[in-house]
């Protein structure tokens, strides 16, 4: 277990931050992770790292906050913590965030109160949000079983029992044996998604057309000049670096106002705290218009609603049903692995996967036909009958996914 940890801890901080001499690294981690937090802080100064800077966060604290605080603070954001993301952000630091959380740690707290954060947060936070999207820092975002999160993925064991399952699961995930060849398993895997990657931005299309039993009709219009993407990245300073670990998806930006039809949920989406199920979109010219859940009905429609462009969609997912994380046939409720275990879509903001989009202005994507959010919510549509139809430019129509897998 030792060697596991340590090689996660090695993969997270020379591969999916590729942490430079004499560069900061923030790490966001809750309470519960702390001994996994030093574990990374430990190898970032073994590569040179000029400072560790640490955010903790923890549930307890943030659910009596949302319950008892006084009502005013919800629509504010403390100056020190303005200068700490932006500032950091606008350095060029490192950043990663350990996601580790109770899927329900905001059950029956007012979706108002989450949402009126959610504001202020985006307009404080504009620069960091600006360049995490933009590639403008590196970042990678990781996860590490705590025991609230283990019980609700295998409710029948017991804590102990529920957390050594999930370990392994994660490591399952992200390649981790412990014999030290994460960093070569991910040279191939990334390798992989590069052949697909450029089979795709070859055809070059101007829609896809969703179709499953579920019930998913939905077309989706791709800008012109838009460019696929894949999990590893580049910073505006070259610095290479993977935003998600795992990661087994390959996606692109919609066009705004492009997306007609309706589309169901594969799996449930845990957001702010809640478990959102059996949901299902409406979407005409972009826009949601309808939003109906089973379960979690009011955070969903909470979620978009923070802002104009939280109606309309901003990524487009493709990611196959036969992978490392579906094939586990484990629901994490955890949107950092199950959006790695099937297609997904997300409502919010766009990446600027167009091409010259990371040079571009807000206004310039947006008059490029890209949706601008303060918020990016991804979840999943992908099943194993999933039926993915493009269509060229020149009108042809080539199957991308036959059921629930790639054809190209």
């Amino acid at each position: 277990m030792e060697r596991k940890l340590q090689e996660y801890a090695r993969l997270l901080v020379q591969v999916g931050l590729n942490v430079q001499k004499g560069q900061r690294l923030v790490i966001s981690s809750p309470v519960e992770c702390a001994f996994f937090a030093r574990m990374c802080a430990a190898e970032a100064y073994a590569v040179g790292c000029k400072e560790v800077v640490m955010n903790w966060h923890d549930d307890a604290m943030a659910r009596m906050k949302y319950l008892h605080a006084d009502d005013a603070i919800f629509d504010e954001v403390a100056l020190w913590r303005r200068h700490f993301f932006n500032d950091y952000a606008l350095e060029g630091a490192a950043y990663l965030a350990i996601s580790a959380s109770d899927p329900e740690n905001f059950k029956g707290v007012d979706s108002g109160r989450i949402v009126r954060a959610q504001q202020a947060s985006g307009k404080a936070l504009k620069d960091f949000d600006r360049l995490q999207m933009s590639s403008g820092f590196p970042w990678c975002i990781a996860s590490i079983p705590i025991p609230s999160w283990a019980g609700t993925v295998f409710p029948e064991a017991g804590e102990a029992e529920a957390v050594e399952k999930l370990w392994d699961a994660i490591f399952a995930a992200v390649r981790i044996s412990g014999d030290g060849t994460a960093v070569e398993k991910w040279q191939r895997h990334l390798d992989t998604l590069k052949v697909r990657l450029d089979k795709l931005n070859e055809l070059r299309f101007a829609s896809l057309h969703y179709t499953n039993s579920l019930g998913t009709d939905l077309t989706i219009r791709l800008p012109e000049g838009h460019i696929w993407e894949a999990g590893n990245d580049v910073t505006h300073s070259g610095q290479t670096y993977i935003a998600n670990i795992p990661t087994e998806e390959i996606f692109t930006a919609p066009l705004k106002n492009g997306v007609n039809g309706v589309v169901y949920s594969a799996m449930p989406l845990v957001h702010d705290g809640a478990i959102i199920d059996g949901f299902h979109f409406v979407v005409k010219d972009g826009k949601i218009v309808e939003a109906i859940a089973a379960r979690g009905e009011e955070t969903l429609k909470a979620a978009i609603s923070v802002d104009e462009g939280a109606a309309y969609f901003g990524e487009v997912a493709l990611v196959p049903y036969d992978s490392p994380i579906s094939n586990q046939k484990i629901l994490f409720y955890n949107t950092l692995f199950d959006e790695n275990a099937a297609c997904h879509l997300a409502f919010g903001e766009a990446y600027p996967c167009i091409e010259g989009g990371r040079k571009m202005s807000k206004e310039e994507l947006k008059a490029r036909g890209l949706n601008d959010s303060i918020t990016h919510v991804d979840f999943m549509i992908g099943t194993p009958d999933l039926s993915i139809v493009g269509t060229t430019q020149d009108g042809r129509e080539i199957p991308v996914f036959v059921d629930g897998n790639f054809a190209i």
